[in-house]
């Protein structure tokens, strides 16, 4: 299968910065996107960010300006700069991909997820 694995997240005070990263691995044919979603307590997961393999990227309103996601095709990782962090982007953050999985699956797409990594910003 498709497996991500997460780091990089804590406890940060308003205005703080924090690096996430996410590393996928298993039966992958090919990675069309990936991206971060995040959950906080009571409401729905959101997109945050999220680029193709062709470089294309797209963030939620709430954080354009201040986070950046970027990619390393060779190691098949995602990262996500959170720069000038606030209270409100406390929450679980997921990373995401959406693949295309190896022969053994017959080339089908699939979507897998991360476990998840906690980011709690201080005020």
């Amino acid at each position: 299968q498709v497996q991500l694995v997460e780091s990089g997240g804590g406890l940060v005070q308003t205005g703080g910065s924090l690096r996430l990263s996410c590393a996928a691995s298993g039966s992958i044919f090919r990675l069309n996107a990936m991206g971060w979603y995040r959950q906080a307590p009571g409401k729905q997961r959101e997109l945050v960010a999220r680029i193709t393999s062709g470089g294309s990227t797209n963030y939620a309103d709430s954080v354009k300006g201040r986070f950046t996601i970027s990619k390393d095709n060779a190691k098949l990782a995602v990262y996500l700069q959170m720069n000038s962090l606030k209270p409100e982007d406390t929450s679980v953050y997921y990373c995401n991909a959406d693949v295309i999985r190896s022969a053994t699956y017959a080339y089908t797409p699939y979507t897998s997820w991360g476990q998840g990594t906690q980011v709690t910003v201080s005020s």
